[in-house]
Formats: structure tokens, C-alpha cells, sequence
């Protein structure tokens, strides 16, 4: 007995004597620990050998059950249709399938044949079919296949147990990571990747569920569609009917594989829509970017808080400043006004008291007629005399005699320098009378608006004549279009707005004739001097094309004639659609040619009828956009 347990269990139990033995614990292993665990789960005990015999019986049976069923199953086999066959079934393997190895296919192959083999069959009695009708045919394509890894590649794209199906997007909301995750898992199975990212839980971060998502809209198949071919290229009898199988299997092919692709496709989309996480993940953008936008308007709001506090402060600056100016200008000129008034009262004071002097001395002449002549020659003096000079004149007739102060008062009036300095004194009167006008205005424009009574200066007063001439009355928004001009062309770096203009405008139409023949004057002058050479490639111009020929009426332009050609002109200014037909239609008698020469010849000699300076520069900038070739000033 101590023998048999000992080769039973494994073990040694060592003997020490013939009539005592020592107690060893023992433990079963190979079969008999299966056995032992079997028995274990039963809760049953029961020797070694009946337990033997219980597995032989029941494996003899399962076999005896298992070989009936694959005989009838292969039996029921069309050797014709092997296309349509579970080859993995045929070859006993339907619970490796994909997953079975080329020594499981080669032994189960080998298991096959020795049953079902012909000979063995024939050997046995059992009547065979001859040629290829037999189902051990069968047997032999699926071997065929499954050894081939191209073949079975193919066979296992289109494998007959794959489940194509796809969750539907109520069950997906519903239970999402219950019904998604095995979709995905048996999908798996066709990367041409390794390594195939799992849907996750719940609480799967974003890199996770980015990751996922990303290798599977970008999912790289190796699943393809050969092995259902409806035609097999060897059978074909010629080369170009090979071709034109092998166009067709492609064409088949390409629409199953994006047939496919579009089921991966719609399945990402619908787990994609139904999955819980990507809507966290996009609320939590939302919010962050919400947040990101308020903190960006309330930095903007604080930079704008900013500026508009530094501006008002500047503002507030500028007007303490411009306060303090205007006082410091309007002391001055309250100081300079009582120094005057206080000039004008001693000149006054110095006058009378020289009148006086020379009515008590009966303005030193014997009759009536001298008398007279020298009363005139007295006032005179007192109009042309300076204070000092009458101080003077005063102190030596107050202190001498009659002769003396006759003498002293002739002097005077015979002195060859009195000319000049008489002109002098009333040149600077008359100075002073238009400066004290010219603040008056400026000071009524100041309080009417802002822009419209400081820093016009020459420069700008001939720009916003020369923007009056060139933008006439009837331009659409006509001073806000001359405000423009100005700001843009100005260098002064004073912004003008239209109120300002308007206003500047008005007051130079109030000017004297004076004033406004001066002005013209000083701008003609300057212009004169900034054209005073013209280039080469103008004065060597040849004649513009369009003034070419003789056709038109050469009939001398009369007065009218000219008053409705300068009336047009400005009526229709250089933008205007079409200006020379609507110029001619004005003027009646003349053709679209007749007005443009007379233009011409008005630009070069200077005939327009208004002869100021700045109609001939709207003249001349006219003749440049109409693109005369000879300009002249």
C-alpha cells in the first residue's frame, strides 16, 4: 500500500521499520489534484480509481456526443459551397477561431482527418462519393485557408459570428459605458494598431478621453473584403478578361471598405454625442472661458477707467492752464488799456494846454489870415506831435517870449523829418485798430467754438479757400468733406471740425475788400514762387490728343458765353458723372470740345472771370486730373 500512495501522490514515505512507520503528510498533484479539487467542489469523497473511472466514462461520452454531432454537421457540408462554410467549425475549432495558432489548426486538421479520412471510412464500410462531391473536401479548403495567412486574413474579415451591430443613441444615454464598451472591444480586433485605448470609466480624465476618441476617429483598419469576390481572376480564359475581374473585385472592395469605415464612423459619433464625460468637459470650457471673457472686459474696463481718468485729468490741467493764461492775457491787456487811456489823457492834457498857449498869444500873427493859417498848422501838431515832442514844445512856450515861442512853434512845423514820423505814428494806430478788431472776433469765435478761433494761420486760411473752391456748394455734406481736406492736409496739427470751418468761412467773407486782396496777393505770390520752373517733360509735352483738330465752333467766345462755362464749372465739379456733356448742355452754342479748350486757354492765361489766385488754382488742379499736357501758372 505504502508503495502505491507513494507513486500515487508523488512522494516518499520512508519506512524505519518493519512493524512501526512513521506518519507523512502528503498532497496530490497532476491529474489527481484536479481530481482532489473536483471532488472538493462536490463535497463528496470517493477513492482515486472510482473517481478515474467516472472521468473516463463521462469523457467518453462527452467524445462519443462530440463525434456524432461533428459527423452529422460535416455530413450536412456542400462541398460546392465552401465560400459560405465556417471553416474554423469545419476544422473543430469554433471556440478559438481568430485566436487559434497554426499548431491548433495543424493538429485539429490532423485529428479531423484521421476520423474522417475516405480510406478510413472505406475501411469501415461506409459508402464514399467519389471525386470532389465528398465532404472531406471541405476539410481539405479549410485547411488550405487557415494555413494561408493571406487567405485567413481574408476569411477573418468577414467572419460569419462578428457582431456588426451598433448601440443605438437612447440605449447609449441610458447606460452608456455598459453598452459602448464591448462595441469598442470587439471592434478592437481590426487596428492594424496595437495597443487599442479602452473607453474608460467615469472618471477618466480629459487627456484620457481625448486620447480614445482621437484613435478612434483616426482608426487605421486592416479589416478587408477579397475573400467576397464574386469572380476569381484564374478562371478567366484571356488576360483582359483577368483585368477587368481584377478592376471589378477593387471596385467591390473600395465600396465595402468605405462602407465600413463609415460604420466605425458613426459608431465614434454616436458614443461621442451620448458619452457623460464630453459634455462635462465642454461645460467646464464654457465656464472657463466665461470666466476668461469677464476677467478680459473687467481689464478692459479698468485700462479704459484709466485712460479717462488720465484724460480728465489732463483736461482739467490744460483748462487751469489756459485759465491762467487768459488771466495773465486779459491783466496784460487791462494794463496795457490803463497805460493807454493814461497815454491818452496826457496827450489830450498836452494838446489843449498847446492850444491854450497859442490861443493867449493870438497864435502869433497880426491879422486874421495869418492867424488862421497858423490855428491850422497848430492842429497839426497836435495830431502828429508824440507826447514827449509836445512836452517839450510845451516847456518852451510856457517859459519864452512871444518871438521865441513864434520861432519854436515854426520850427516845428518846418522840421523835414515831421513826414515820416507822422506816418509812422499813424501806421501803428491803424495797426493796432485791426489787431484790437481781429481779438475781438477771434475772442466771439472762442466762445462759439472750440477749434474755430486759434490757430488759424496763414497756411490754413489759404488751404480752407483753396477746400471752399475745390468742394463747391451742392457737395453732399459739403463742410464736414472740407473739414476732412483740411485735417488731412494741414500742418498745422490743429483738427477742424465742420462748426469750425463754417464759422472761419463766415468770418472771411466779412472781411474788407482790403484784407481779402492782401490775402490773395500774399497766396499768389507763393505759389508763383513754389512753380516757378517747370519740369522739362511738361514744357516739351506734346498737345493733349483730345484738343487735336479743327472741328467745333471757332466762333470768339462772348461775355455770357464765358459767365455760363464758369457757372457750369462750378456747378459740376471735377467727381462729377459725365461733367463735360452736362458743362456743354449748360452752355448752349458749344460742343463738349469748345468748353474743354476755352477751360484750357482760361487755366494757361489767367481769363476766368472771377481773377483771384485761388480760382486759378482750382484751375490748375482741375487741368491736372483732366490730364492737360502743358500747365502753365
Amino acid at each position: 500500500c505504502l508503495v502505491r500512495l507513494s507513486t500515487m501522490f508523488g512522494s516518499v514515505m520512508v519506512v524505519t521499520h518493519a512493524l512501526t512507520s512513521a506518519q507523512v503528510q502528503v498532497e496530490p498533484v497532476g491529474r489527481w489534484f484536479e481530481a482532489y479539487i473536483r471532488r472538493r467542489n462536490r463535497n463528496v469523497s470517493s477513492s482515486f480509481q472510482e473517481l478515474e473511472e467516472e472521468e473516463e466514462s463521462s469523457e467518453e461520452s462527452a467524445d462519443e456526443e462530440f463525434q456524432l454531432e461533428e459527423y452529422s454537421m460535416l455530413r450536412k457540408l456542400d462541398p460546392k459551397d465552401w465560400k459560405n462554410q465556417d471553416h474554423y467549425a469545419v476544422l473543430g475549432l469554433p471556440h478559438l477561431r481568430y485566436k487559434a495558432t497554426q499548431k491548433q489548426i495543424k493538429a485539429a486538421h490532423k485529428s479531423i482527418v484521421l476520423k474522417h479520412h475516405p480510406d478510413k471510412r472505406k475501411a469501415a464500410g461506409e459508402q464514399i462519393v467519389e471525386g470532389d462531391n465528398d465532404y472531406f473536401t471541405c476539410i481539405t479548403k479549410a485547411m488550405e485557408i487557415l494555413s494561408d495567412p493571406v487567405k485567413r486574413r481574408a476569411f477573418d474579415s468577414v467572419d460569419p459570428t462578428f457582431d456588426n451591430s451598433m448601440p443605438s443613441k437612447s440605449e447609449g444615454k441610458e447606460n452608456f459605458f455598459e453598452v459602448f464598451a464591448p462595441v469598442f472591444e470587439r471592434n478592437a480586433r481590426w487596428s492594424s494598431k496595437k495597443h487599442v485605448p479602452k473607453l474608460g470609466t467615469v472618471e477618466s480624465s480629459f487627456e484620457e478621453v481625448d486620447n480614445f476618441y482621437s484613435f478612434w476617429y483616426n482608426f487605421d483598419s486592416w479589416r478587408e473584403f477579397s475573400y467576397l469576390d464574386e469572380e476569381e481572376k484564374e478562371k478567366a480564359e484571356c488576360r483582359d478578361e483577368r483585368r477587368w475581374i481584377e478592376k471589378q473585385n477593387r471596385a467591390s472592395r473600395a465600396q465595402r471598405k468605405k462602407e465600413e469605415m463609415n460604420r466605425i464612423r458613426t459608431l465614434v459619433d454616436t458614443a461621442y454625442g451620448c458619452d457623460p464625460r464630453i459634455k462635462k468637459f465642454k461645460e467646464e470650457e464654457k465656464a472657463r472661458k466665461e470666466s476668461e471673457k469677464k476677467a478680459k472686459a473687467e481689464a478692459k474696463k479698468r485700462e479704459q477707467e484709466e485712460k479717462e481718468r488720465a484724460r480728465r485729468a489732463e483736461l482739467e490741467a490744460a483748462r487751469l492752464a489756459k485759465e491762467k493764461e487768459e488771466e495773465e492775457a486779459k491783466q496784460a491787456a487791462q494794463q496795457a488799456k490803463k497805460e493807454k487811456e493814461i497815454q491818452k489823457k496826457a496827450i489830450k492834457k498836452e494838446r489843449q494846454k498847446l492850444r491854450t498857449m497859442c490861443k493867449n498869444w493870438n497864435y502869433f500873427a497880426d491879422n486874421e489870415a495869418d492867424s488862421v493859417k497858423m490855428m491850422e498848422e497848430v492842429e497839426k501838431l497836435c495830431d502828429r506831435l508824440e507826447l514827449t515832442s509836445l512836452q517839450s514844445l510845451n516847456e518852451v512856450l510856457s517859459s519864452g517870449s512871444k518871438e521865441e515861442n513864434k520861432a519854436a512853434v515854426e520850427k516845428q512845423v518846418k522840421e523835414p523829418f515831421l513826414c515820416s514820423e507822422v506816418n509812422a505814428q499813424l501806421q501803428k494806430e491803424r495797426e493796432a485798430e485791426i489787431q484790437a478788431r481781429q481779438a475781438a472776433r477771434s475772442s466771439e469765435q472762442a466762445s462759439g467754438g472750440a477749434g474755430g478761433g486759434k490757430g488759424w494761420n496763414e497756411e490754413d486760411l489759404q488751404l480752407l479757400i483753396k477746400a471752399v473752391n475745390l468742394f463747391p456748394a451742392g457737395t453732399n455734406a459739403r463742410w464736414e468733406v472740407i473739414a476732412d481736406y483740411m485735417n488731412m492736409h494741414s500742418t498745422s496739427g490743429m483738427k477742424r471740425t465742420a462748426k469750425d470751418v463754417i464759422n472761419k468761412a463766415k468770418n472771411l467773407q466779412r472781411l474788407d475788400p482790403v484784407q481779402k486782396d492782401e490775402i490773395n496777393r500774399k497766396a499768389f505770390e507763393k505759389f508763383k514762387k513754389e512753380h516757378t520752373s517747370v519740369p522739362p517733360s511738361i514744357d516739351n509735352a506734346v498737345p493733349s490728343e483730345r484738343f487735336d483738330g479743327n472741328d467745333g465752333n471757332a466762333a470768339p467766345w462772348t461775355t455770357e458765353e464765358q459767365k455760363l462755362l464758369e457757372q457750369a464749372l462750378k456747378t459740376y465739379p471735377v467727381n462729377t458723372p459725365e461733367r463735360w456733356e452736362k458743362i456743354a448742355a449748360a452752355v448752349r452754342g458749344r460742343s463738349k470740345k469748345d468748353c474743354m479748350k476755352r477751360y484750357k486757354v482760361c487755366c494757361g492765361r489767367g481769363l476766368c472771370s472771377e481773377g483771384s489766385f485761388f480760382f486759378a488754382l482750382k484751375c490748375f488742379y482741375c487741368s491736372v486730373k483732366l490730364g492737360s499736357d502743358k500747365l502753365r501758372s
